[in-house]
This record gives structure tokens, C-alpha cells and sequence, in this order.
């Protein structure tokens, strides 16, 4: 193991080689940007306070940094885009106080297009990097669960699976066709249609520090986080006088062994909207650290010994996987009063069955990560009358107190049903099986105070429990409450 723990330096050294190299094509590509925008602003007179916009293309960009105290949690991720577990994980052990960001919005920098060329039509694109300003790094989740890879669960850092899992354009990489009237078509990788209706109905607006929907994108990605962005889809989205209309559709692809289908028809009325949602994955990976007895595995696979069930990856690659087909439906609205105070309500339902087509160890995933072992039957037999369900709900209010300050509270909770067969049936207690039912609850509260139209600071806090089935395997905690302040400029 003392060999593989020497590749793992020298890949990590070569990751962080690699990424420093990204960063600085980044800083240069932004410097001539903002050059070229500063001298077109200059000629067209515009304000300071507009878009840093020439020729239709639009640079901008977010930083979000803050401090935050945990009761429970576990060491700062350099890598994982929230920096810490807002969300009680397994590994959540003592209290932790650290600067940390991305609270209210994922820390960014991006440049989009739109050209009209003629009869209402125009060209778009999109490309979107995701930072982390508290280390500098490119955000990868999966960077820091592969560094949890063989470590005790008391000894772990943050981490924890996500659809941002250092690719440079992590958060958007996409280009098509607008118009006013025939909607908008678009290709590459994007929002899937049910993160994009997160993103409008949660009250906390997919806060990654406040917000169950958005620090887990589970529910964004209809059962699980990685497909919150899809790569290679295809997504069309109409508005036509009240009715909206939106469909999404990914193949297989190397790093995507399943299809994915997703539809959004919804109805616009005074005062507020509501969307409802269908997606549904082939092949939905949720990947996950390897534990001890597994990185040995994986070691001995690479040293050249057979090991059923495993496949060699560089440690700095080899991840767990669990394979599972998932199908979600959700209804969401939201309606604001007269007093500009606005209510958001919505409830998800999805389904979880064994892979119709299992996938091999050895996989590649998104990130250029490494299915080292495989778990295709999570869910007893894809047959199986009792499948995995899951159901979320959530409810919020969003009130302008001042012009300039605003309060959110908001509540979340899901429950899952017992899937466990034979002797396990029916239970109900986590010290049984993960299988068992069981619910979380979590209730935030923010206070987001605007300096300006581009600066903020903000102040809220996130409590949330988890019992039952979803709690099993937690060794330290089951509730954890993380108060927050941050800033945050946006441009």
C-alpha cells in the first residue's frame, strides 16, 4: 500500500499542476474579457453600473464567502463546493468553526452570448466555471470523497458526491438557437428541468447553507446529485401566453452509461406560477468513498491480483458506486402578494429500482472518476413490488422587510419507506438497515441584507435531523445546526 499511497501523491501533485494551469488560461481569458469590456463600455458611454457586456457577450461572476459554526460536522473540503456538511452526514462528528463560502450562491465566473441574426432568431451559449474562493481551487466534490478513500469515518474531511466534479466548465458548457416566440433550443451541458424548477421554487434558491434542495442535489437531479447538470443533453423550452413547456433528453455517452428523460409543463398566472416535472435515469450513479477493506481491494486489483468484483484505478480516481434506475415527479409553485411577500411550496416523489442494464467496475464517470467497485442491487431485485420511495416536501416565505433587506424561512422534509425484504421487513429502526424507513426534517431562517445592487451580507442559520433507515451508519450525530454569515458580490 506504501506504493499506492506514493502514486496518489505524485497524481494529486500532478491534479494540482494541472488545475493551476486551468486557473491561469482562466485569469487570462478573464483580463482580456474585462479589458475589451472596459474599452467597449468607455465607447458606448455606458454606466458603471451595467453589464460588463461587448458584442453580446456578457462577462460575470459571483463570490461568496463567509463563516460558519457546526454542531456537528466534519473538517473543510478545499474541494467540495459547499466547503462543509450544512447537511448531517455520516461522518459528522464534533463541532467545527471555519471561513468557508458558496453559502447563498455557488462562487462563479462565466461568459455568455446571444446574437440575432435575422426574424426574432438568435445564437446563445454558455460556459460557467465554479470556484471555491476559500481555497482557490476549481470545485470537485468528488475530489473530496476520493480523499476519504480508506479513511475512518472519525477521521474523515467534507465529503460528499455532487454533478461538479472538476470540470472546468462545471457549471454550464453550451451553445443554440432563441427565439422569442419558438423558445429556445440548446446542446451540451446544462441544468436538468427539474434543477432549473429548484432553482425557482425553493425559498431559500437553492442555498447550498440553507437549503435542503440545494446543498443535496438529489432532488434537483431526480434521485441523485450527479445528474443535477447533464452533459450531452439536449433541452428545449417554450413559454407560450400562460403555459410554459420544457423537455430535456441526454444519451450514452463514455462517462453516462444511461439515458435520461425529463419533461416540465406548468401555467403562469398573476402573481405567481406552477410547474410540474417528470424525469427519468437509466444507469443513475451515485458515487461514494471507498472504505477501508475496499481501497485494500483496489490496491491489490492494481498490483496485479484478481479480486472479483473490483477494477484498478489510481487512487486519486477510485471511487464506490451504487447504480440505481430512478424516476421522479414533482408539482412546485409559487405566489406572491401584494406586499411583495412571496410563498413557495413544492413536493417531489421518486422511485428507486435496480439497473435495468448494470454497469461494470471500472466505469469512468463524469470527471474522468473511476467506478472501482460496484453496487448494482441495492434494491433487493428489480422486480421487487416494494422499491425504494422517497417523498419531499418543502414551504417557505420570502418577505421584504426594507427596499433593501429581505427575510426567508423555510421548512423541508422527506420520508422513505422500508424496502428492506425478509427478516428486515418493514423495520423502521437505523441501528437495523439502511433499508429501513425512516424521515429528516429541517427547518433555516436568512437575513440578507443589499448594500448595492451588486453586494450583499447576509445572516441565517440551517437546523436539520435525520432518523430511521436514512440514519443508519451514523456513528457520531443525527442533528446538526450551522449558523452562517457571509458577503457576497455579484457582477
Amino acid at each position: 500500500m506504501s506504493n499506492t499511497k506514493a502514486a496518489s501523491a505524485a497524481s494529486a501533485y500532478r491534479a494540482r499542476g494541472n488545475r493551476g494551469n486551468a486557473l491561469v488560461r482562466a485569469a487570462v481569458l478573464v483580463g482580456a474579457l474585462s479589458g475589451v469590456t472596459a474599452i467597449a463600455q468607455a465607447d458606448t458611454a455606458k454606466t458603471s453600473d451595467g453589464p460588463l457586456t461587448w458584442n453580446g457577450i456578457t462577462l460575470y461572476g459571483t463570490v461568496d464567502i463567509g463563516f460558519q459554526y457546526q454542531s456537528h460536522g466534519a473538517p473543510l473540503s478545499d474541494y467540495f463546493p459547499a466547503g462543509t456538511e450544512e447537511l448531517i452526514q455520516k461522518n459528522s462528528n464534533g463541532s467545527v468553526a471555519t471561513i468557508n463560502g458558496n453559502n447563498l450562491s455557488q462562487s462563479k465566473i462565466g461568459v455568455q452570448g446571444r446574437e440575432e441574426f435575422g426574424n426574432g432568431w438568435a445564437g446563445v451559449f454558455k460556459l460557467e466555471t465554479f470556484f471555491n474562493p476559500w481555497s482557490g481551487h476549481v470545485s470537485d466534490a468528488l475530489k473530496s470523497l476520493t480523499q476519504n478513500n480508506g479513511v475512518a469515518l472519525a477521521s474523515q474531511n467534507t465529503g460528499v458526491d455532487s454533478s461538479i466534479a472538476g470540470q472546468f466548465f462545471g457549471g454550464a458548457a453550451y451553445g443554440g438557437l432563441s427565439h422569442a416566440q419558438f423558445g429556445t433550443l440548446t446542446f451540451g451541458r446544462q441544468n436538468s428541468v427539474l434543477a432549473d424548477g429548484v432553482a425557482k421554487y425553493d425559498p431559500m434558491g437553492a442555498s447550498q447553507a440553507f437549503s435542503l434542495l440545494g446543498f443535496s442535489g438529489t432532488y434537483a437531479g431526480g434521485g441523485v446529485t450527479e445528474d443535477r447538470r447533464l452533459d450531452s443533453s439536449v433541452k428545449y423550452d417554450v413559454t407560450a401566453g400562460s403555459v410554459h413547456f420544457g423537455a430535456q433528453f441526454q444519451p450514452k455517452t463514455s462517462s453516462n452509461p444511461g439515458t435520461t428523460q425529463a419533461f416540465v409543463l406548468g401555467f403562469n398566472f398573476p402573481g405567481g406560477s406552477v410547474d410540474a416535472y417528470y424525469m427519468q435515469k437509466n444507469d443513475a450513479i451515485s458515487a461514494a468513498a471507498l472504505t477501508a477493506a475496499q481501497f485494500a481491494n483496489v490496491g491489490k486489483v492494481c498490483a496485479g491480483t484478481a479480486v472479483a468484483g473490483y477494477a484498478c484505478a489510481a487512487p486519486d480516481k477510485a471511487l464506490a458506486g451504487t447504480v440505481s434506475d430512478n424516476t421522479a415527479t414533482s408539482i412546485m409553485g409559487k405566489y406572491s402578494f401584494a406586499n411583495k411577500a412571496t410563498v413557495f411550496a413544492g413536493y417531489e416523489h421518486i422511485e428507486y429500482q435496480n439497473p435495468s442494464t448494470p454497469v461494470a467496475p471500472g466505469q469512468v464517470v463524469i470527471g474522468g472518476y473511476t467506478l472501482a467497485f460496484v453496487n448494482n442491487g441495492a434494491y433487493a431485485s428489480l422486480t421487487a413490488a416494494s422499491k425504494k420511495t422517497v417523498g419531499v416536501v418543502w414551504a417557505g416565505l420570502k418577505y421584504p422587510v426594507t427596499p433593501q433587506l429581505e427575510m426567508t424561512g423555510a421548512y423541508y422534509y422527506y420520508s422513505q419507506n422500508s424496502y428492506a425484504v425478509g427478516a428486515n421487513a418493514g423495520c423502521s429502526k437505523a441501528a437495523v438497515s439502511g433499508q429501513c424507513s425512516g424521515s429528516f426534517n429541517g427547518a433555516s431562517f436568512l437575513a440578507d441584507y443589499r448594500f448595492t445592487k451588486r453586494f450583499d451580507i447576509y445572516a441565517g442559520a440551517w437546523w436539520n435531523q435525520v432518523q430511521g433507515g436514512p440514519a443508519n451508519g451514523f456513528l457520531f450525530a443525527t442533528a446538526t445546526i450551522d449558523p452562517t454569515i457571509g458577503v457576497r458580490y455579484t457582477f
